[in-house]
């Protein structure tokens, strides 16, 4: 694995560029999207909140039917189709005036921004060698940190204007996004299409009665232990800034501090965050290190409440790098075990189960989490650090139990030859 910041020419260096062209967009988008829909558009916040849990509840279900998709109708072909399809849904925000509307608009887009990330794993599995995957997912976490910092700044420019045509831009900048993306992706090399079960699998497959990865238990408890890990991903964005502004005598410019510090961490530091981490031993290791790191994290942002400015200051910069190493770890290790423990021609189903665990940990986790954290306080910390700490520790065995249901498999092929 290289340590530049830049990956190899060839497909993973057109994977990351694919990854910057849309990160870009998204970036602008996030930062102004719920201030367009309640100000320009009209909505009230809480129906905008509403609309788009419903919307990323949604985009959960779909991922593994539209991942599966890929897998059988070629990734390449199906992820440049949903990133059109994505573009498209962008744009389709700005012609909406109503909360129905709204809600049909925020469902296309999640759905097929979920299953477009399905289809973009698997099309990377097919073009880039097993051990070189997670380290090109490293640069595509760079990149993408990288991408959103930016498409933040000209969402800033866009709120100091404060015009419907300044927001309207914004949209239609992130339409344009994945309309390079298509592009970008159109160039890379066609994986094939698996379009028959393996032999050996076909008694599975009729077991299990419709999508494999829905039965495949092992591989589900690790999609569900990676959810809880998950949980991590509203800290930044809402609940270490209502942390900070309700419990803590910290300035408000701390929570813009805190993000450019985990931001630029991931992009200087995740590809050699990753280095080491190049099978399922290094990888269940990776998250178990992650776990006590998160831990101790949450035990430092229980201890700024109550102190003195800038105590809380240093305490809550020192939780944040804690929070970022664990971030980086964990992303390492989970992306290792998310391929590792697909089996061959059904990645993208996989990888569509595996993604909803974003989905599900930002759509349930700001109503968990603040009602643990900024309501319970230090004790709420405590108890998200020591599941966190828990679930990573049960990653191993169940990874183990996932990687022997893959053996059998194998083993199990000649067996059912005719």
């Amino acid at each position: 694995m290289t340590n530049s910041l830049v990956p190899p020419a060839g497909p993973q260096r057109v994977l990351a560029l694919a990854q910057l062209s849309n990160s870009v967009g998204d970036g602008a988008y996030y930062t102004t999207s719920a201030l367009y829909f309640s100000q320009i558009v009209g909505l009230a916040p809480a129906r905008v909140g509403l609309g788009l849990t419903v919307g990323w509840a949604v985009g959960s279900l779909v991922g593994v039917p539209l991942g599966r998709l890929a897998d059988r109708c070629g990734p390449r072909g199906t992820a440049v189709l949903l990133a059109l399809a994505t573009g498209l849904a962008v744009a389709s925000f700005t012609v909406v005036r109503g909360f129905v509307p709204f809600v049909l608009a925020a469902c296309a887009y999640a759905a097929v921004q979920s299953g477009l990330a399905a289809a973009r794993q698997a099309l990377l599995a097919g073009l880039v060698p097993a051990g070189e995957r997670t380290g090109l997912l490293a640069h595509l976490q760079s990149t993408l940190n990288a991408g959103l910092a930016v498409g933040a700044g000209l969402g800033g420019l866009a709120l100091h204007a404060g015009t419907r045509a300044a927001y309207l831009g914004v949209f239609a900048l992130d339409a344009v996004s994945f309309l390079v993306c298509a592009g970008l992706l159109l160039r890379l090399p066609a994986v094939q299409a698996v379009r028959a079960i393996p032999v050996g699998q076909r008694g599975l497959e009729r077991k299990r009665h419709g999508m494999a990865v829905l039965g495949d238990r092992p591989y589900v408890v690790v999609a569900l232990l990676n959810t809880v890990l998950l949980l991590r991903l509203p800290l930044l964005s809402l609940v270490l800034p209502l942390w900070i502004t309700r419990r803590t005598e910290a300035p408000a410019w701390l929570v813009s501090a805190l993000f450019v510090l985990n931001t630029g961490a991931v992009m200087l530091f995740q590809v050699r965050a990753a280095r080491g981490v190049t099978g399922l031993g290094t990888a269940t290791r990776a998250v178990r290190r992650a776990g006590w790191v998160m831990l101790a994290a949450c035990v430092v942002f229980a201890l700024s409440a109550g102190a003195s400015l800038w105590v809380a200051v240093g305490v809550l910069v020192v939780g944040a790098v804690l929070q970022v190493v664990a971030e980086m770890g964990h992303s390492a290790g989970s992306w290792q075990l998310s391929f590792d423990l697909a089996p061959e021609g059904r990645v993208g189903e996989y990888q569509g189960l595996f993604g909803t665990g974003v989905t599900v940990a930002r759509t349930l986790g700001p109503l968990l989490l603040t009602t643990l954290l900024v309501e319970w306080g230090a004790p709420g910390w405590l108890l998200l650090g020591g599941a966190m700490l828990a679930a990573s520790y049960a990653m191993g065995p169940a990874a183990r139990w996932a990687a022997g249901r893959r053996v059998e498999e194998t083993v199990g092929e000649p067996a059912l030859l005719p």
